[in-house]
């Protein structure tokens, strides 16, 4: 059974799995620091990996677009810190399945900024995919509580840095984009506990603490899943159709519930379950509408 799986399915379905795994060491060292502090650690540790691919391999580009990098950088920060937030706050799928909304949002800002066509099968997935997050959310009129605004920043910051980067592609070097992001994940986390009294919003309020061995233990666990699952996504991408490969990538939202009921995370209710799958299924949708 498993021979007759495509190559790039079975990559993705390992990459899934380790974003889930990414997922639950976030959770677990959110226990003894600020997410801020998590989302510290887990870009450093890429920074290192990052910085040493260039002494091995220069880098080529044209480069000229600084301010499109920055705010490739910056949302993806700020999406990092949502989704970190919310993973220290709600169940792990819950804040896995926001921030799977980002390819929903992807397909809408790349409609109206890069004037891409949505197709009849794109829309009814979009539709079916944001169904899905007001089921999860269960608003109370127009109030918010506010991991559900977090997660929204965490599927849309995703989308706005993910949009540009089909931009970024034309003039830098592949690593000098992930290194802006990551660097803005390092650099920002730094400012925002230097600056910490400050600030007044509390999911940017953060107090550094030195880590113990067990601690250092979760951050490396951190840093490994997170670059493995990088690594093995690239790879997924390049055996199989992108519509297909982003169908199957919808799996670490059930990996993560899995995993998250494991670290002790409640079952959802009827209409947050129905809210997941809602999103899974328009996120399969107009991942095989792209094909």
């Amino acid at each position: 059974m498993i021979r007759g799986i495509n190559t790039g399915v079975k990559y993705m379905f390992f990459a899934s799995f380790c974003f889930a795994i990414m997922g639950a060491f976030a959770k677990e060292l959110s226990a003894y620091m600020d997410p801020l502090e998590v989302v510290f650690f887990r870009n450093v540790i890429g920074v290192i990996i990052v910085g040493l691919s260039f002494l091995k391999m220069p880098v080529k580009q044209v480069g000229g677009k600084p301010f499109l990098l920055f705010f490739r950088g910056f949302m993806g920060f700020m999406a990092l810190v949502a989704f970190f937030y919310n993973i220290a706050h709600i169940p792990l799928a819950d804040a896995m399945t926001f921030s799977r909304t980002s390819p929903m949002f992807t397909a809408l800002l790349s409609f109206w900024f890069l004037k891409e066509k949505l197709v009849f099968k794109e829309l009814v997935a979009l539709l079916v995919g944001f169904a899905g997050v007001v089921f999860i959310m269960k608003p109370n009129g127009l109030s918010l509580d506010l991991t559900d605004v977090l997660g929204l920043i965490s599927g849309v910051g995703a989308a706005l840095a993910y949009t540009s980067v089909k931009e970024l592609k034309k003039f830098y070097d592949t690593r000098m984009i992930v290194l802006s992001f990551m660097l803005t994940g390092t650099i920002g986390p730094i400012l925002l506990i230097v600056f910490n009294d400050a600030l007044n919003v509390d999911f940017l309020k953060a107090t550094f603490i030195m880590p113990d061995l067990k601690m250092w233990i979760f951050i490396g666990g951190l840093g490994l899943s997170a670059t493995v699952a990088q690594v093995f996504m690239t790879k997924a991408y390049g055996f199989s159709k992108a519509g297909v490969v982003g169908a199957v990538s919808y799996a670490n939202i059930i990996f993560s519930l899995g995993i998250g009921l494991m670290m002790g995370d409640a079952l959802p209710d009827a209409l947050g379950a129905c809210g997941i799958g809602l999103v899974i299924l328009g996120g399969i949708l107009v991942a095989r509408a792209k094909d």
